[in-house]
């Protein structure tokens, strides 16, 4: 029984661990549907009794489904603090704390997560295998775009400093953090405008910071794509060394397998 289990809510390779697992996917959709949902205010006063029906009915069934994994996993302890293990708990623990705690039971968006599963089941290994490729750009990438941060992180706070200099309280600059905000608003092109230089030498330095924000957007772009690059051309090259040596091994079972009947036929000759 528990390893019958474990095929149907594990694995996917058969009918019944398929349907198991789509329909653990729709049941998330429509969860998470119906949270966001409880959300717009219109909808949860009309329709707020059936929305708590609705989402305590998905939380049991995800409940069960979480008690059911941990039964009829091998290795139970390893199930419970993977990945997985982790989210699906944390997936059904905010309805249970919203009895306690109000508003908690928003952060069931979490389940969103637990959509990850598509990719297993719908055997989509070639994603899979670039996301690993993606995963090694990003960590090659990581010590250099650190670096790269913590200059930007300077840079503002020298800006945000000369800023609050030269333009002052009045012009809405009433301190070095309200300045420094102003600086990553500029900086990020996003120009919310509910700061402005007035003076001239604050609108040049602005015009400037603007302009340096598109190379700056730049920069981790670059990184990045240089990195994601040759993890492309190692994992190719990769799988160009392991089609050569499965070639090769081939080759000499080929080779072992015709030269048993004359190694066959000497011992004969020897005997």
């Amino acid at each position: 029984m528990r390893k019958k289990l474990y095929h149907i809510i594990f694995e996917s390779d058969t009918p019944a661990g398929k349907a198991f697992d789509v329909a653990l996917l729709v049941a998330i959709m429509l969860s998470i549907v119906a949270v966001t949902l409880e959300s717009v205010q219109q909808i949860s006063q009309q329709y707020s009794q059936e929305i708590k029906i609705i989402e305590w009915f998905f939380t049991i069934i995800f409940t069960l489904e979480y008690l059911l994994r941990i039964y009829s996993a091998p290795k139970r302890l390893a199930y419970i603090f993977s990945f997985y293990g982790m989210v699906d708990f944390i997936s059904i623990l905010p309805t249970y704390l919203s009895l306690f705690i109000t508003g908690t039971h928003y952060v069931l968006v979490i389940r969103g997560l637990r959509l990850l599963r598509v990719f297993r089941v719908l055997k989509l290994s070639h994603y899979l295998g670039e996301a690993e490729i993606l995963r090694s750009a990003l960590r090659q990438s990581a010590a250099k775009i650190i670096v790269f941060i913590g200059t930007v992180i300077t840079l503002i706070f020298i800006i945000g400093a000369l800023m609050y200099l030269i333009e002052g309280p009045e012009n809405g600059f009433t301190s070095i953090p309200v300045s420094v905000y102003w600086a990553i608003v500029t900086l990020t092109t996003v120009g919310y405008g509910d700061i402005a230089p007035q003076t001239v030498l604050g609108q040049t330095i602005a015009s400037i910071v603007m302009i340096l924000g598109y190379g700056i957007i730049a920069v981790p772009t670059g990184i990045v794509s240089v990195e994601l690059s040759r993890a492309d051309a190692a994992s190719v090259q990769k799988k160009t060394l392991l089609q050569q040596l499965e070639k090769e091994k081939e080759a000499a079972q080929s080779q072992y397998c015709k030269s048993l009947p004359a190694a066959w036929q000497k011992r004969k000759e020897g005997k």
